[in-house]
């Protein structure tokens, strides 16, 4: 909340009980209408005998008479009552105590504040009401004047709520920022030996895999305060406001120091500079070099540690990369394995989970998953299990969840026809039979015609393990089987369906990829052919420029039909091969829609023991490629 606007709804408040206050008591002291005399009918009543007892407050007298009746009266503030009365022909003894009671109050301590507030609060109310006019006309002039402050958001370290403890698959970039932690904590350990902390830390990693958050669990572990904000949020139309928040933002830094300031995606600020249509006068790049001022301008007892995020670390300024300001990179990559169980064992603490879930297993099924990947994944299979009333979670939940977050979510209510649905149990089944008989080929997981997002049906191949190269046998397994849909279909039918569409897609680009990226072309050799453009503000590849001349390009065009069509025929020869199984998957698909792993191997075990492709040394009696026999 905002600390001002609760003050002033305060003051507001006050004065508003104030007046109340005020009015209600001038109510109370007044007398109702009925039932008020004049004093020189008190004085006649006193001489006739009628009147027992006067009671003076303040001026106001309360006449009580013999009957029991009472009246009320004032009387006038510069003379005393009995002074009064004897002016009006009471003798002193119609005064006497035994002939009427005269009882004259003391005057009450708050009619004096209650008289100040009456002639105050009017004028105190009037001037708030004029201070609220001017400060509500002077609100957009107040707003434009805040254009240079710094928006970072700052949180302090008393109760941290994001420790190391809630960071799992990335030990090695823990330990490396585990040094920053040890100087927040103990500078002087350091600084006794003349060592000095990395002034910035570049967290460099794809999208998701906890940049942020190992940012924070350095701040909570470090109990320091934490300043957090964006790098877009440096930059507006206005020229010099970038450079003005920036240079707020490590004034309120040095004013909290130890601290740590956190810029996230700082590609959006700190990209190359002399790229900007602007030249020289960017806005942005006038930003950058304010930052660039400012970090290098730290002394080496400052406390002040910064640290910034991006995953486009190839476009950010040379200058803001040099030692002396993100002198250090650590690199978050996306976990392996046991990574990936870490990660699920942070995500799944305090849910309950149920005794067959092995988590291990999860792990293994989702290979490139991110931290972000996992946690939405923990939190789909907490919503399947509540949805289908359970009390815990189970492992057919989070399998169930890994499916939604790669396709989608099934769409059972899709209604197909009898002849759509054989043609897309025999395309699923032509990409599972393919994949299980090649000896490179993961192995199938699942095979499914039930339809998720945009895919009519999916055959899921998981690898056993993590895999960091790619061998060229793996590459163009993969080719084979991604054309055993269409392979079927062509088989089988009398027609082929436009639902290998992504399939073809997927092949041309792999193939293409492996002429011209990756040198595993026989006929062009290892070579690179064309050159990548990016756009620097968008950050992406537009264009790629080309260093061959057109003979190459007819050679590469037919290097990749090649390879598709090689890719194809050995696909039609498996599934000619192997046709009584291709028949029977699909029965199987038509009768149960989906199949497990153990249910497919069941009907079709693997003719080869897989080997991921993964290359293996050559025999002493074989010499090595490109050497003489």
């Amino acid at each position: 909340m905002n600390p001002s606007r609760n003050r002033s709804s305060l003051v507001y408040l006050l004065l508003f009980v104030a007046i109340i206050v005020l009015v209600v008591y001038q109510f109370q002291q007044s007398p109702t209408t009925q039932d008020v005399i004049p004093i020189n009918k008190v004085a006649n009543d006193i001489q006739s005998g009628l009147v027992e007892r006067i009671v003076e407050d303040n001026n106001r007298l309360r006449v009580i008479y013999a009957d029991g009746a009472e009246r009320y009266s004032h009387k006038e503030s510069e003379t005393t009552l009995v002074e009064q009365l004897k002016a009006f022909g009471v003798s002193t003894e119609q005064l006497a105590a035994n002939s009427i009671k005269i009882e004259v109050k003391p005057p009450s301590p708050w009619m004096g504040v209650a008289t100040i507030l009456g002639y105050v609060l009017p004028f105190l109310f009037l001037a708030g009401v004029f201070w609220f006019v001017f400060r509500q006309a002077q609100g957009s002039n107040n707003a434009a004047m805040s254009f240079g402050k710094s928006r970072a958001r700052m949180f302090t370290g008393d109760q941290p709520k994001v420790t190391f403890q809630d960071v799992a698959g990335v030990e090695e970039a823990k330990e490396e920022l585990h040094e920053v932690v040890e100087f927040l904590r103990e500078p002087e350990k350091f600084i006794s030996l003349g060592a000095r902390i990395p002034k910035g830390v570049l967290l460099v990693g794809p999208p998701g895999t906890g940049k942020t958050l190992l940012a924070k669990a350095v701040s909570g572990e470090a109990g320091v305060p934490f300043f957090s904000i964006s790098g877009s949020e440096f930059v507006e139309m206005f020229v010099g406001v970038g450079a003005s928040r920036v240079r707020d933002l490590f004034d309120q830094a040095k004013r909290h120091s130890p601290c740590i300031v956190f810029v996230d995606e700082i590609d959006a600020v700190g990209r190359q500079r002399g790229a900007g249509l602007g030249g020289s006068h960017d806005e942005r790049e006038q930003t950058l070099n304010q930052m660039l001022v400012e970090m290098d301008g730290f002394d080496t007892d400052t406390n002040i540690i910064i640290v910034a995020a991006t995953n486009r670390p190839d476009i950010l300024d040379p200058a803001l990369l040099r030692p002396g300001r993100f002198d250090r990179r650590v690199i978050l990559d996306r976990p392996d394995m046991r990574g990936r169980e870490a990660i699920l064992k942070v995500h799944t603490r305090g849910k309950p989970l149920a005794p067959d879930v092995d988590l291990a297993v999860i792990a293994r099924s989702t290979p490139g998953f991110v931290g972000a990947d996992l946690e939405n994944l923990v939190n789909e299979a907490a919503i399947l299990a509540a949805r289908r009333n359970k009390k815990m979670i189970g492992q057919a939940e989070l399998e169930e969840a890994i499916e939604r977050v790669i396709a989608g979510p099934e769409r059972k209510s899709r209604l197909i026809s009898a002849e759509e649905k054989r043609i897309v149990a025999y395309h699923e089944a032509g990409h599972a039979v393919v994949m299980n008989a090649l000896p490179e080929a993961d192995p199938v997981h699942k095979v499914s015609i039930i339809a998720r997002g945009m895919a009519g049906g999916y055959t899921m191949a998981l690898p056993e393990e993590d895999r960091t190269l790619m061998p060229r046998k793996k590459m163009i397994a993969d080719m084979v089987g991604l054309l055993g849909g269409r392979a079927a279909e062509e088989l089988v039918f009398d027609d082929i369906t436009s639902g290998a569409a992504n399939d073809l897609e997927r092949v041309t680009r792999l193939a293409r990829s492996m002429v011209t990226r990756l040198g595993m072309s026989e006929e062009l050799g290892p070579l690179v052919y064309g050159q990548k453009e990016e756009l620097i503000f968008l950050g992406r590849e537009i264009a790629e420029q080309r260093d061959y001349s057109e003979a190459v390009a007819q050679k590469i065009d037919e290097e990749v039909r090649k390879l598709v069509n090689q890719a194809y025929e050995r696909a039609k020869a498996i599934l000619t091969e192997y046709r009584d199984k291709l028949d029977a998957v699909a029965q199987r698909l038509l009768e149960v829609e989906t199949m497990s792993r153990e249910e497919f191997e069941a009907i079709f075990p693997p003719p080869f023991s897989k080997n991921g492709g993964t290359p293996v040394p050559v025999s002493q009696s074989q010499p090595p490629v490109g050497q003489m026999a």
